[in-house]
């Protein structure tokens, strides 16, 4: 009989099989049994890496643990040690590895290979196939490192939920779309962090977020512009005050106008009636439309004591409730007719009159301030409108006085004039030139009556008929001066105007015997320039000094000083221009 020819099998650590040898071992499975095949399969595996062992790619198959890790550590780590991206949501960020507490252990990653073959069902198997066994990598994670990093990374990445509104944008209308709200799940990602990496630099990570979804969506922020804020700003409304027309124009509505959650996922519109009262646009046609209290008039006689000259009387005034119960049903109607409603007034006593003089706390004269200016036309309109719009100003204890608030714009329609102003260094003509003498005026006897200074500017350049260091302008829109009165009393506010001087007097209690000032001397004196200018507005000055002073405002009571407060001024220099 003729013999079949031997095929020889050799094992990965060198030793040769014959190819009856294996099929002995084999076929000897029933004498065998399980625990002889496994000491089977470990003579024939040995101490290696199963023939066909990858992990992510890298083929470490018949290798020793020594030999799988350099393989690892030249297959695996460069992507190890390269940034990681992230998707987050729709973005994209970029981290190291070890910023996330991320490494890979190559060494334990070979004896996970390793070990994952001599199981005795591994083992086994392997007799009669060989297969292709896949081992993950074995990564460590600083689990706080981690945290801190994503915490960093959410923060950034994240994006609160935006409800879906409607606003106005120079009169005209428009939706502001709604944004769902995303968040990172950052004990979400550190499972997945831990079993992406390592990765190619090319395949971010995605990153699990939390999402949540606004209230207000798109469908009804469109509605809302349809149905009512286009409809609101179409034209005009018209209120009828005391048998009087005040339009309201749709510039005005828009600036006043908001749309808001009602709390049933549904926006509704919304009227900032006290803003809207306020506007000058509708302030002086409501005030001459419906004319409110008359204050008491005061005097003092010549040991500075009060009286009452001329007694207040009653008065009507547009309330906020009402205001807005007439506005809001007009807004989606059209045509005038439609468009037009009565609002209903208040009757509202004055807060001063013979019977409230002696209980506000106003008996005496408190401080009072005179400027002088020179005669001209544009300061005698300007300077003495001002002064009857703050004369009778009444200012409640802890209350806050405001020039621009009280004097209102400076406009031909408030009743002011062109006149000289001080811009970018320099005088030219704008309407309500000359004002500041009057905010001057408040000034010093705001601080002779010892109340707190809440907001004041100086000019920018000195001005001789002004004290130094105690003196103030006004911009509307930009600069105001105003103060809290902290007298523990009401102050009363006088403003009389000639054609040469504005004297402004504050009644009410004294709270200290005296107040003094107190200027120190010029320092960081600096020259000023010469310079030509050929602009339309340009006016010629002459040149003066800039400086830096100082004034204390000393507190006296009881013959002692008992507090002190210094006020600081930069002037700087007044350049000789020229017009050319």
């Amino acid at each position: 009989m003729r013999r079949a020819p031997r095929t020889d099998t050799r094992t990965a650590t060198g030793k040769r099989w014959t190819g009856p040898g294996v099929a002995g071992v084999a076929g000897g499975a029933s004498v065998l049994g399980f625990g002889g095949l496994y000491a089977a399969g470990l003579l024939l595996a040995g101490d290696e890496v199963a023939a066909g062992t990858k992990v992510r790619g890298v083929d470490i198959g018949g290798m020793s643990r020594a030999e799988a890790r350099q393989a690892l550590d030249r297959g695996l780590g460069p992507a190890a040690a390269a940034p990681l991206g992230l998707g987050i949501g729709e973005r994209t960020e970029r981290a190291q590895p070890a910023t996330l507490g991320l490494s890979l252990d190559t060494g334990a990653t070979a004896d996970r290979a390793a070990r994952s073959g001599s199981g005795p069902l591994t083992v086994i198997g392997r007799l009669f196939s060989p297969g292709d066994p896949d081992v993950e990598p074995v990564v460590r994670l600083d689990e706080r490192t981690a945290r801190t990093a994503l915490d960093g990374i959410g923060s950034k990445t994240g994006q609160e939920a935006r409800e879906g509104s409607v606003v106005f944008e120079k009169g005209e209308a428009k939706a502001v779309a709604p944004v769902t709200g995303t968040a990172l799940d950052v004990d979400g990602s550190l499972d997945v962090l831990r079993s992406a990496y390592p990765r190619a630099a090319d395949e971010p990570v995605e990153l699990p977020v939390r999402r949540s979804e606004p209230r207000i969506g798109q469908q009804e922020t469109e509605r809302v512009l349809r149905e009512l804020a286009r409809p609101a700003v179409s034209a005009p409304v018209t209120l009828t005050v005391g048998g009087k027309r005040v339009p309201v124009g749709p510039a005005v509505l828009a600036k006043h106008l908001t749309f808001k959650d009602d709390g049933q996922d549904r926006l509704a519109p919304a009227l900032d009636a006290k803003s809207l009262l306020a506007d000058p646009e509708l302030a002086g046609p409501l005030r001459r439309a419906a004319p409110g209290p008359v204050e008491a008039k005061l005097r003092t006689d010549s040991a500075g004591r009060v009286s009452v000259a001329e007694e207040g009387r009653a008065g009507r005034t547009v309330g906020e409730s009402g205001l807005t119960a007439a506005v809001l049903p007009l807004l989606t109607r059209t045509g005038v007719a439609q468009r037009t409603a009565e609002v209903a007034t208040e009757e509202v006593r004055p807060k001063l009159s013979a019977g409230t003089v002696e209980e506000l706390g106003l008996r005496e004269k408190v401080s009072s301030f005179t400027v002088d200016f020179e005669k001209a036309p544009y300061r005698t309109t300007n300077i003495g409108r001002a002064a009857e719009l703050i004369d009778g100003s009444l200012v409640l204890p802890d209350e806050t006085w405001s020039f621009n608030r009280r004097v209102g714009e400076r406009t031909k329609e408030n009743g002011f004039v062109d006149g000289l102003i001080i811009n970018n260094g320099q005088y030219e003509k704008a309407s309500g030139g000359g004002v500041s003498a009057v905010a001057t005026t408040v000034f010093n006897a705001m601080f002779f009556a010892g109340v707190k200074p809440v907001e004041y500017g100086a000019h920018s350049f000195y001005i001789e008929r002004y004290p130094e260091g105690r003196e103030a302008t006004v911009a509307w829109g930009s600069l105001d001066l105003r103060f809290t009165n902290d007298s523990g009393k009401a102050l009363y506010v006088q403003a009389e105007a000639t054609d040469t001087s504005i004297t402004i007097t504050f009644l009410g209690t004294k709270r200290y015997d005296e107040i003094r000032a107190a200027k120190g001397p010029r320092t960081n004196v600096k020259p000023p320039a010469t310079r030509t200018d050929t602009g339309p507005k340009c006016e010629p000055q002459s040149p003066l000094e800039g400086f830096d002073v100082a004034v204390d405002r000393v507190f006296v009571k009881g013959g002692q000083e008992v507090k002190r407060e210094t006020m600081k001024t930069r002037y700087t220099p007044r350049d000789s221009v020229t017009c050319g």
